[in-house]
């Protein structure tokens, strides 16, 4: 078993957390959690379903009303013990993760450093909830603007940053005053039931954030989105489903924050740095084993330099090292299920049936595991799948464009708008195209553009509602006017 590899192996928890127990499912099914570099089952965790989710949410609402009432430092102080645990026990929670996802272990050490910094920030954040004194309108009244926590907040992560996608919602939520029912991907419940392992450790009252791991995730989204003491709703996954679950938490008037599909595209100029622009798209397309929703998904770049682009970008896409996360010399992890590999497949095989070329990968490789070697792909065009599908995956397309307004018209021409990128060195040309990409976050110069402290999040169909920064706090209050009279 994996757990020989850990410093603490108690990390590595198989039931869910609900109101600070471990619990089985009430129907005795267990689900299988694989290893998608080796297609080895790691663990059998408890597939929990409605009555649990019913359970949870219920212990979340009777939790909260003591959290809520806690002073600022309080609360902050919980949630600072939750990040030194979390950091103190990075290498563990890397493993953890490299194991069921599947990322190389430095990049799986980096999301956990990455994942930790939103419960820091959001433990300072907590301190500096403000409310207002509004003018008089009359002089024996006052009128005061106070901001309390919205109330149990449901959310449901993804596979591909089984940590990061969890902090980012949780840690605010807490910050503010709320509790939590957690619904974690299927694929990697392993890293969520080890965070709240060492929320517990921090002194996190009972109830205050519960885990449901378990396979229908339709029947235990719609226990979330209907339930009425579930106030708020938090998504981050494709538009297909964050749709399905704001049409159902609009029968009982939810507040929804949603993180949903990207289709980024990267704009090079001719007047670009060539270097920082070949590295920082590599970067953006190939992290993750090109499975994060603010890749690269398409590369648009001026015609003047667009063979020595793809040449350059090429050279470096054929040094990757395709293993097992563990191992230090991978420098690329596989994808997470068999069915992933297949769609990338079917992406590159549209493009190369209508006239595409390709100039390195995509293939599948020999033996056990879910890998795909990094594709570069030239002289697309908009018929292909490529020019409109999100690709979760190792592929780099990689398009021509002759003029700025053709660049900003490719560039929008999708139903996503949640990140973009683009590279030049003309200032002019810098606020010009920022400002016409319908995008909720522009990169100028750099594709490095997450932090906590930045506002994270989408236009059009790639969501609402932001993630981090002093922006991130208020999807989880609610403003209240008070109005004092006979003063």
């Amino acid at each position: 078993m994996f757990e020989q590899i850990l410093s603490d192996s108690s990390l590595v928890k198989t039931h869910g957390y609900i109101n600070g127990e471990w619990v089985v499912s009430a129907s005795g099914n267990l689900f299988d959690v694989v290893n998608p570099a080796t297609g080895e089952i790691i663990a059998k965790v408890a597939d929990l379903g409605v009555v649990e989710t019913q359970k949870a949410i219920v212990a979340a609402h009777k939790a909260m009303a003591s959290w809520a009432k806690r002073t600022a430092k309080e609360k902050s102080a919980v949630l600072r013990k939750w990040f030194d645990l979390v950091m103190s026990n990075q290498e563990d929670l890397a493993k953890i993760m490299t194991v069921e996802q599947g990322k190389v272990l430095a990049e799986a050490r980096g999301e956990v450093a990455y994942g930790a910094s939103y419960i820091e920030w959001f433990a300072e954040e907590s301190k500096r909830i403000y409310g207002d004194i509004l003018p008089n309108t009359t002089t024996d009244r006052r009128s005061v603007v106070i901001k309390q926590p919205i109330g149990v907040v449901g959310a449901i992560t993804p596979w591909n940053f089984p940590i990061a996608m969890i902090t980012r919602k949780v840690a605010p939520a807490l910050a503010a005053g709320c509790s939590v029912v957690l619904k974690p991907a299927a694929e990697t419940p392993l890293s969520a039931l080890a965070l709240v392992e060492l929320a517990e450790r921090a002194g996190l009252p009972k109830g205050m954030f519960n885990v449901v791991p378990g396979l229908d995730a339709p029947q235990i989204g719609e226990r979330l989105t209907s339930h009425p003491l579930v106030k708020k709703v938090t998504f981050t996954g494709s538009t297909r489903v964050g749709k399905i679950l704001m049409a159902q938490s609009a029968q009982t008037v939810k507040r929804t924050s949603m993180e949903l599909g990207g289709n980024a595209p990267v704009l090079v100029f001719d007047d670009a740095d060539l270097d920082k622009a070949v590295q920082g798209a590599f970067a953006a397309k190939f992290r993750n084993a090109g499975q994060t929703c603010i890749c690269a998904n398409r590369i648009l770049v001026q015609s003047s330099i667009y063979d020595e682009f793809v040449r350059r970008f090429t050279e470096k896409a054929e040094q990757f090292v395709l293993g097992e996360g563990l191992s230090e010399a991978s420098t690329m992890g596989p994808l997470i299920t068999r069915n992933a590999v297949e769609g990338v497949s079917t992406l590159v095989a549209d493009a190369l049936d209508k006239g595409a070329s390709l100039t390195t990968g995509g293939t599948q490789p020999a033996g056990e595991g879910y890998f795909f070697t990094p594709a570069v792909i030239r002289d697309l065009n908009q018929s292909m799948r490529l020019s409109k599908e999100e690709v979760f995956g190792p592929v780099a397309p990689i398009f021509k464009f002759e003029t700025e307004e053709e660049a900003i018209e490719m560039a929008n021409d999708t139903e996503f708008g949640l990140a973009a990128y683009l590279f030049t060195k003309d200032q002019s040309r810098s606020w010009r195209v920022s400002e016409a990409l319908e995008y909720g976050m522009v990169g100028v110069n750099e594709t490095a553009i997450s932090s906590e402290m930045i506002p994270f999040g989408g236009v059009k169909e790639s969501g609402q509602g932001r993630e981090g920064s002093k922006y991130g706090l208020e999807d989880y209050l609610e403003m209240k006017y008070i109005c004092l009279g006979d003063i």
